[in-house]
């Protein structure tokens, strides 16, 4: 066994405290070790904060906004998020996409509604393509929030998955569909990745966010991102963990002793930090990391709800906003290249909708972003405007004000968006295989005492926390030699609102 501390001294140090830092610290504190979270801003939250970015009462998500990774996330359904006032909204439908002619595809978690705007044939398909990769209480959503297992645990359920997850979304959603609703739906999904459509590997996107929906919605949380984490914080206070918060780290030299270091940070930063204390080549390895394209991002405070050309959009808290799959994959297509696309794909949140809390009475915001090259400093507002205008006829007179932010003011806001990066890197096949370097636990280092817990490991970006439980769990094992604490089961699916 390794030697014990001196009395006092800590077991752990976890440096960041989003959401993954602070699950990580979680996981150790729950273990019974003495954890301090270092964070270098004033608060906790990383890419899930919230602020009154437009003026009093409008209370944005300055990152992520909407969490079907966190109602599923095995490690946070272990927690007492409830307790410490976590309240998921649920909305009638997870997505809603907008189509040139006035229509709108709309993801229902119940697959037997899809035919409401997929129509029959498209809706049938669908079904086929979804309903098997559900089987067995969400196993496969389980099995993909975390590290690649050799072999699986449900070896033909996922081989099932990936016969349609290595093809390009672009080529799924032609071949499986006939239809414009259910193939944009599929290719926003996909979007997500940052990649070309008609890269390999983008249907495994489009595929599992689908499969969030139906397993559990895209909810809120009601007041915003910011109370996830601030359970996460009062859970870890209460498990004896501590937290110092306004403190930059940029040695190792400068942290208390500890047997154990975890970085929420990316990989370069990893690298920088740890210094000699990483072998060389690992330390090259880190810094040759690739990032992904950025984002660019305005907050809006609206004098109405934004009034969409398809009704049926107002049914869902999150709208993908690009038109035809034909449409989304130019737009998505141009991040491969120095110019963002004229036309944006837009990712669009309007929270208020559904959570009053958000807004002023009778006032409403949107939470809308696209899609740029890394560092890309070009204005899209006049861009997302105008694409919000085409499906929303009078967005612009709603609009009291903006609050805007480019690759770079994400980056200044947080070191691991770097260039305006926000999935902490770079999805394509490489490293969905190779995150953050080819390794059978992509957690650990050579260094026995540095791990690193950001999304630039496995299973990568969203609101999961579980990069930081698997750390946390490859420490424990390595260093103190003593059990994870244990994950949650496939979860009982949450009370729908009825329709209408």
């Amino acid at each position: 066994m390794p030697a014990a501390l001196a009395p006092g001294a800590l077991d752990a140090v976890v440096i960041g405290a989003g959401p993954n830092g602070l699950a990580a610290a979680v996981a150790l504190a729950g273990a019974g070790l003495k954890v301090r979270v270092i964070e270098a801003r004033a608060t906790v939250g990383g890419g899930a904060r919230t602020a009154e970015l437009t003026g009093p009462g409008y209370r944005h998500d300055v990152c992520s906004a909407i969490h079907p990774t966190a109602v599923l996330s095995p490690f946070f359904r272990t927690l007492p998020l409830a307790e410490h006032g976590v309240d998921f909204i649920y909305p009638e439908a997870a997505l809603a996409h907008p189509l040139p002619d006035g229509r709108a595809g709309v993801l229902y978690r119940d697959l037997d509604r899809m035919a409401e705007t997929l129509g029959d044939e498209d809706a049938a398909s669908w079904r086929g393509l979804l309903s098997p990769l559900l089987a067995l209480d969400g196993a496969l959503l389980r099995e993909l929030l975390g590290p690649l297992r050799i072999p699986p645990r449900h070896p033909l359920l996922f081989a099932r998955f990936g016969l349609s997850a290595i093809r390009s979304a672009d080529g799924l959603a032609r071949d499986v569909f006939r239809g414009d609703a259910a193939r944009a739906l599929l290719a926003g999904c996909a979007a997500h990745s940052f990649l070309p459509l008609e890269a390999l590997f983008s249907a495994s996107f489009g595929l599992v966010l689908a499969l969030a929906a139906h397993a559990a919605g895209w909810p809120l949380v009601r007041t915003g991102s910011q109370a996830l984490v601030d359970a996460l914080a009062a859970i870890l206070r209460a498990r004896g963990g501590e937290i110092e918060a306004g403190r930059a780290v940029t040695s190792l030299d400068e942290l208390p002793e500890a047997r154990a270091y975890l970085f929420d940070t990316t990989p370069a930063a990893m690298a920088r930090i740890a210094g000699d204390r990483l072998p060389a080549g690992y330390r090259r390895r880190l810094e040759r990391f690739r990032h992904g394209p950025g984002v660019f991002k305005v907050d809006y405070a609206l004098d109405g709800p934004i009034p969409w050309a398809a009704p049926a959009a107002a049914r869902a808290a999150t709208v993908h906003v690009g038109g035809t799959l034909d449409e989304v994959a130019a737009s998505e297509r141009a991040l491969a290249g120095d110019a963002p696309a004229e036309r944006p794909f837009c990712l669009v949140a309007q929270q208020s909708l559904f959570d009053e809390t958000r807004a002023p009475a009778g006032k409403h915001t949107a939470w809308v972003y696209c899609h740029v090259p890394a560092g890309c400093e070009v204005d899209m507002t006049a861009r997302i405007e105008a694409q919000m205008e085409r499906f929303a006829p009078g967005f612009r007179d709603l609009v009291r004000a903006r609050a805007v932010h480019g690759p770079a003011a994400f980056e200044r806001y947080n070191e691991n968006y770097v260039g305006g990066d926000i999935a902490g890197g770079a999805n394509d096949w490489i490293q969905i295989f190779a995150r953050p370097v080819a390794s059978l636990n992509p957690y650990a280092t050579p260094n026995p005492a540095l791990y690193l817990c950001s999304s630039s490991t496995p299973p990568g970006g969203g609101v999961h926390g579980m990069c930081g439980y698997h750390a946390a769990a490859a420490a424990l094992a390595r260093v103190f030699q003593r059990p994870a604490p244990a994950l949650a089961a496939p979860a009982p699916r949450p009370q729908l609102p009825p329709p209408g």
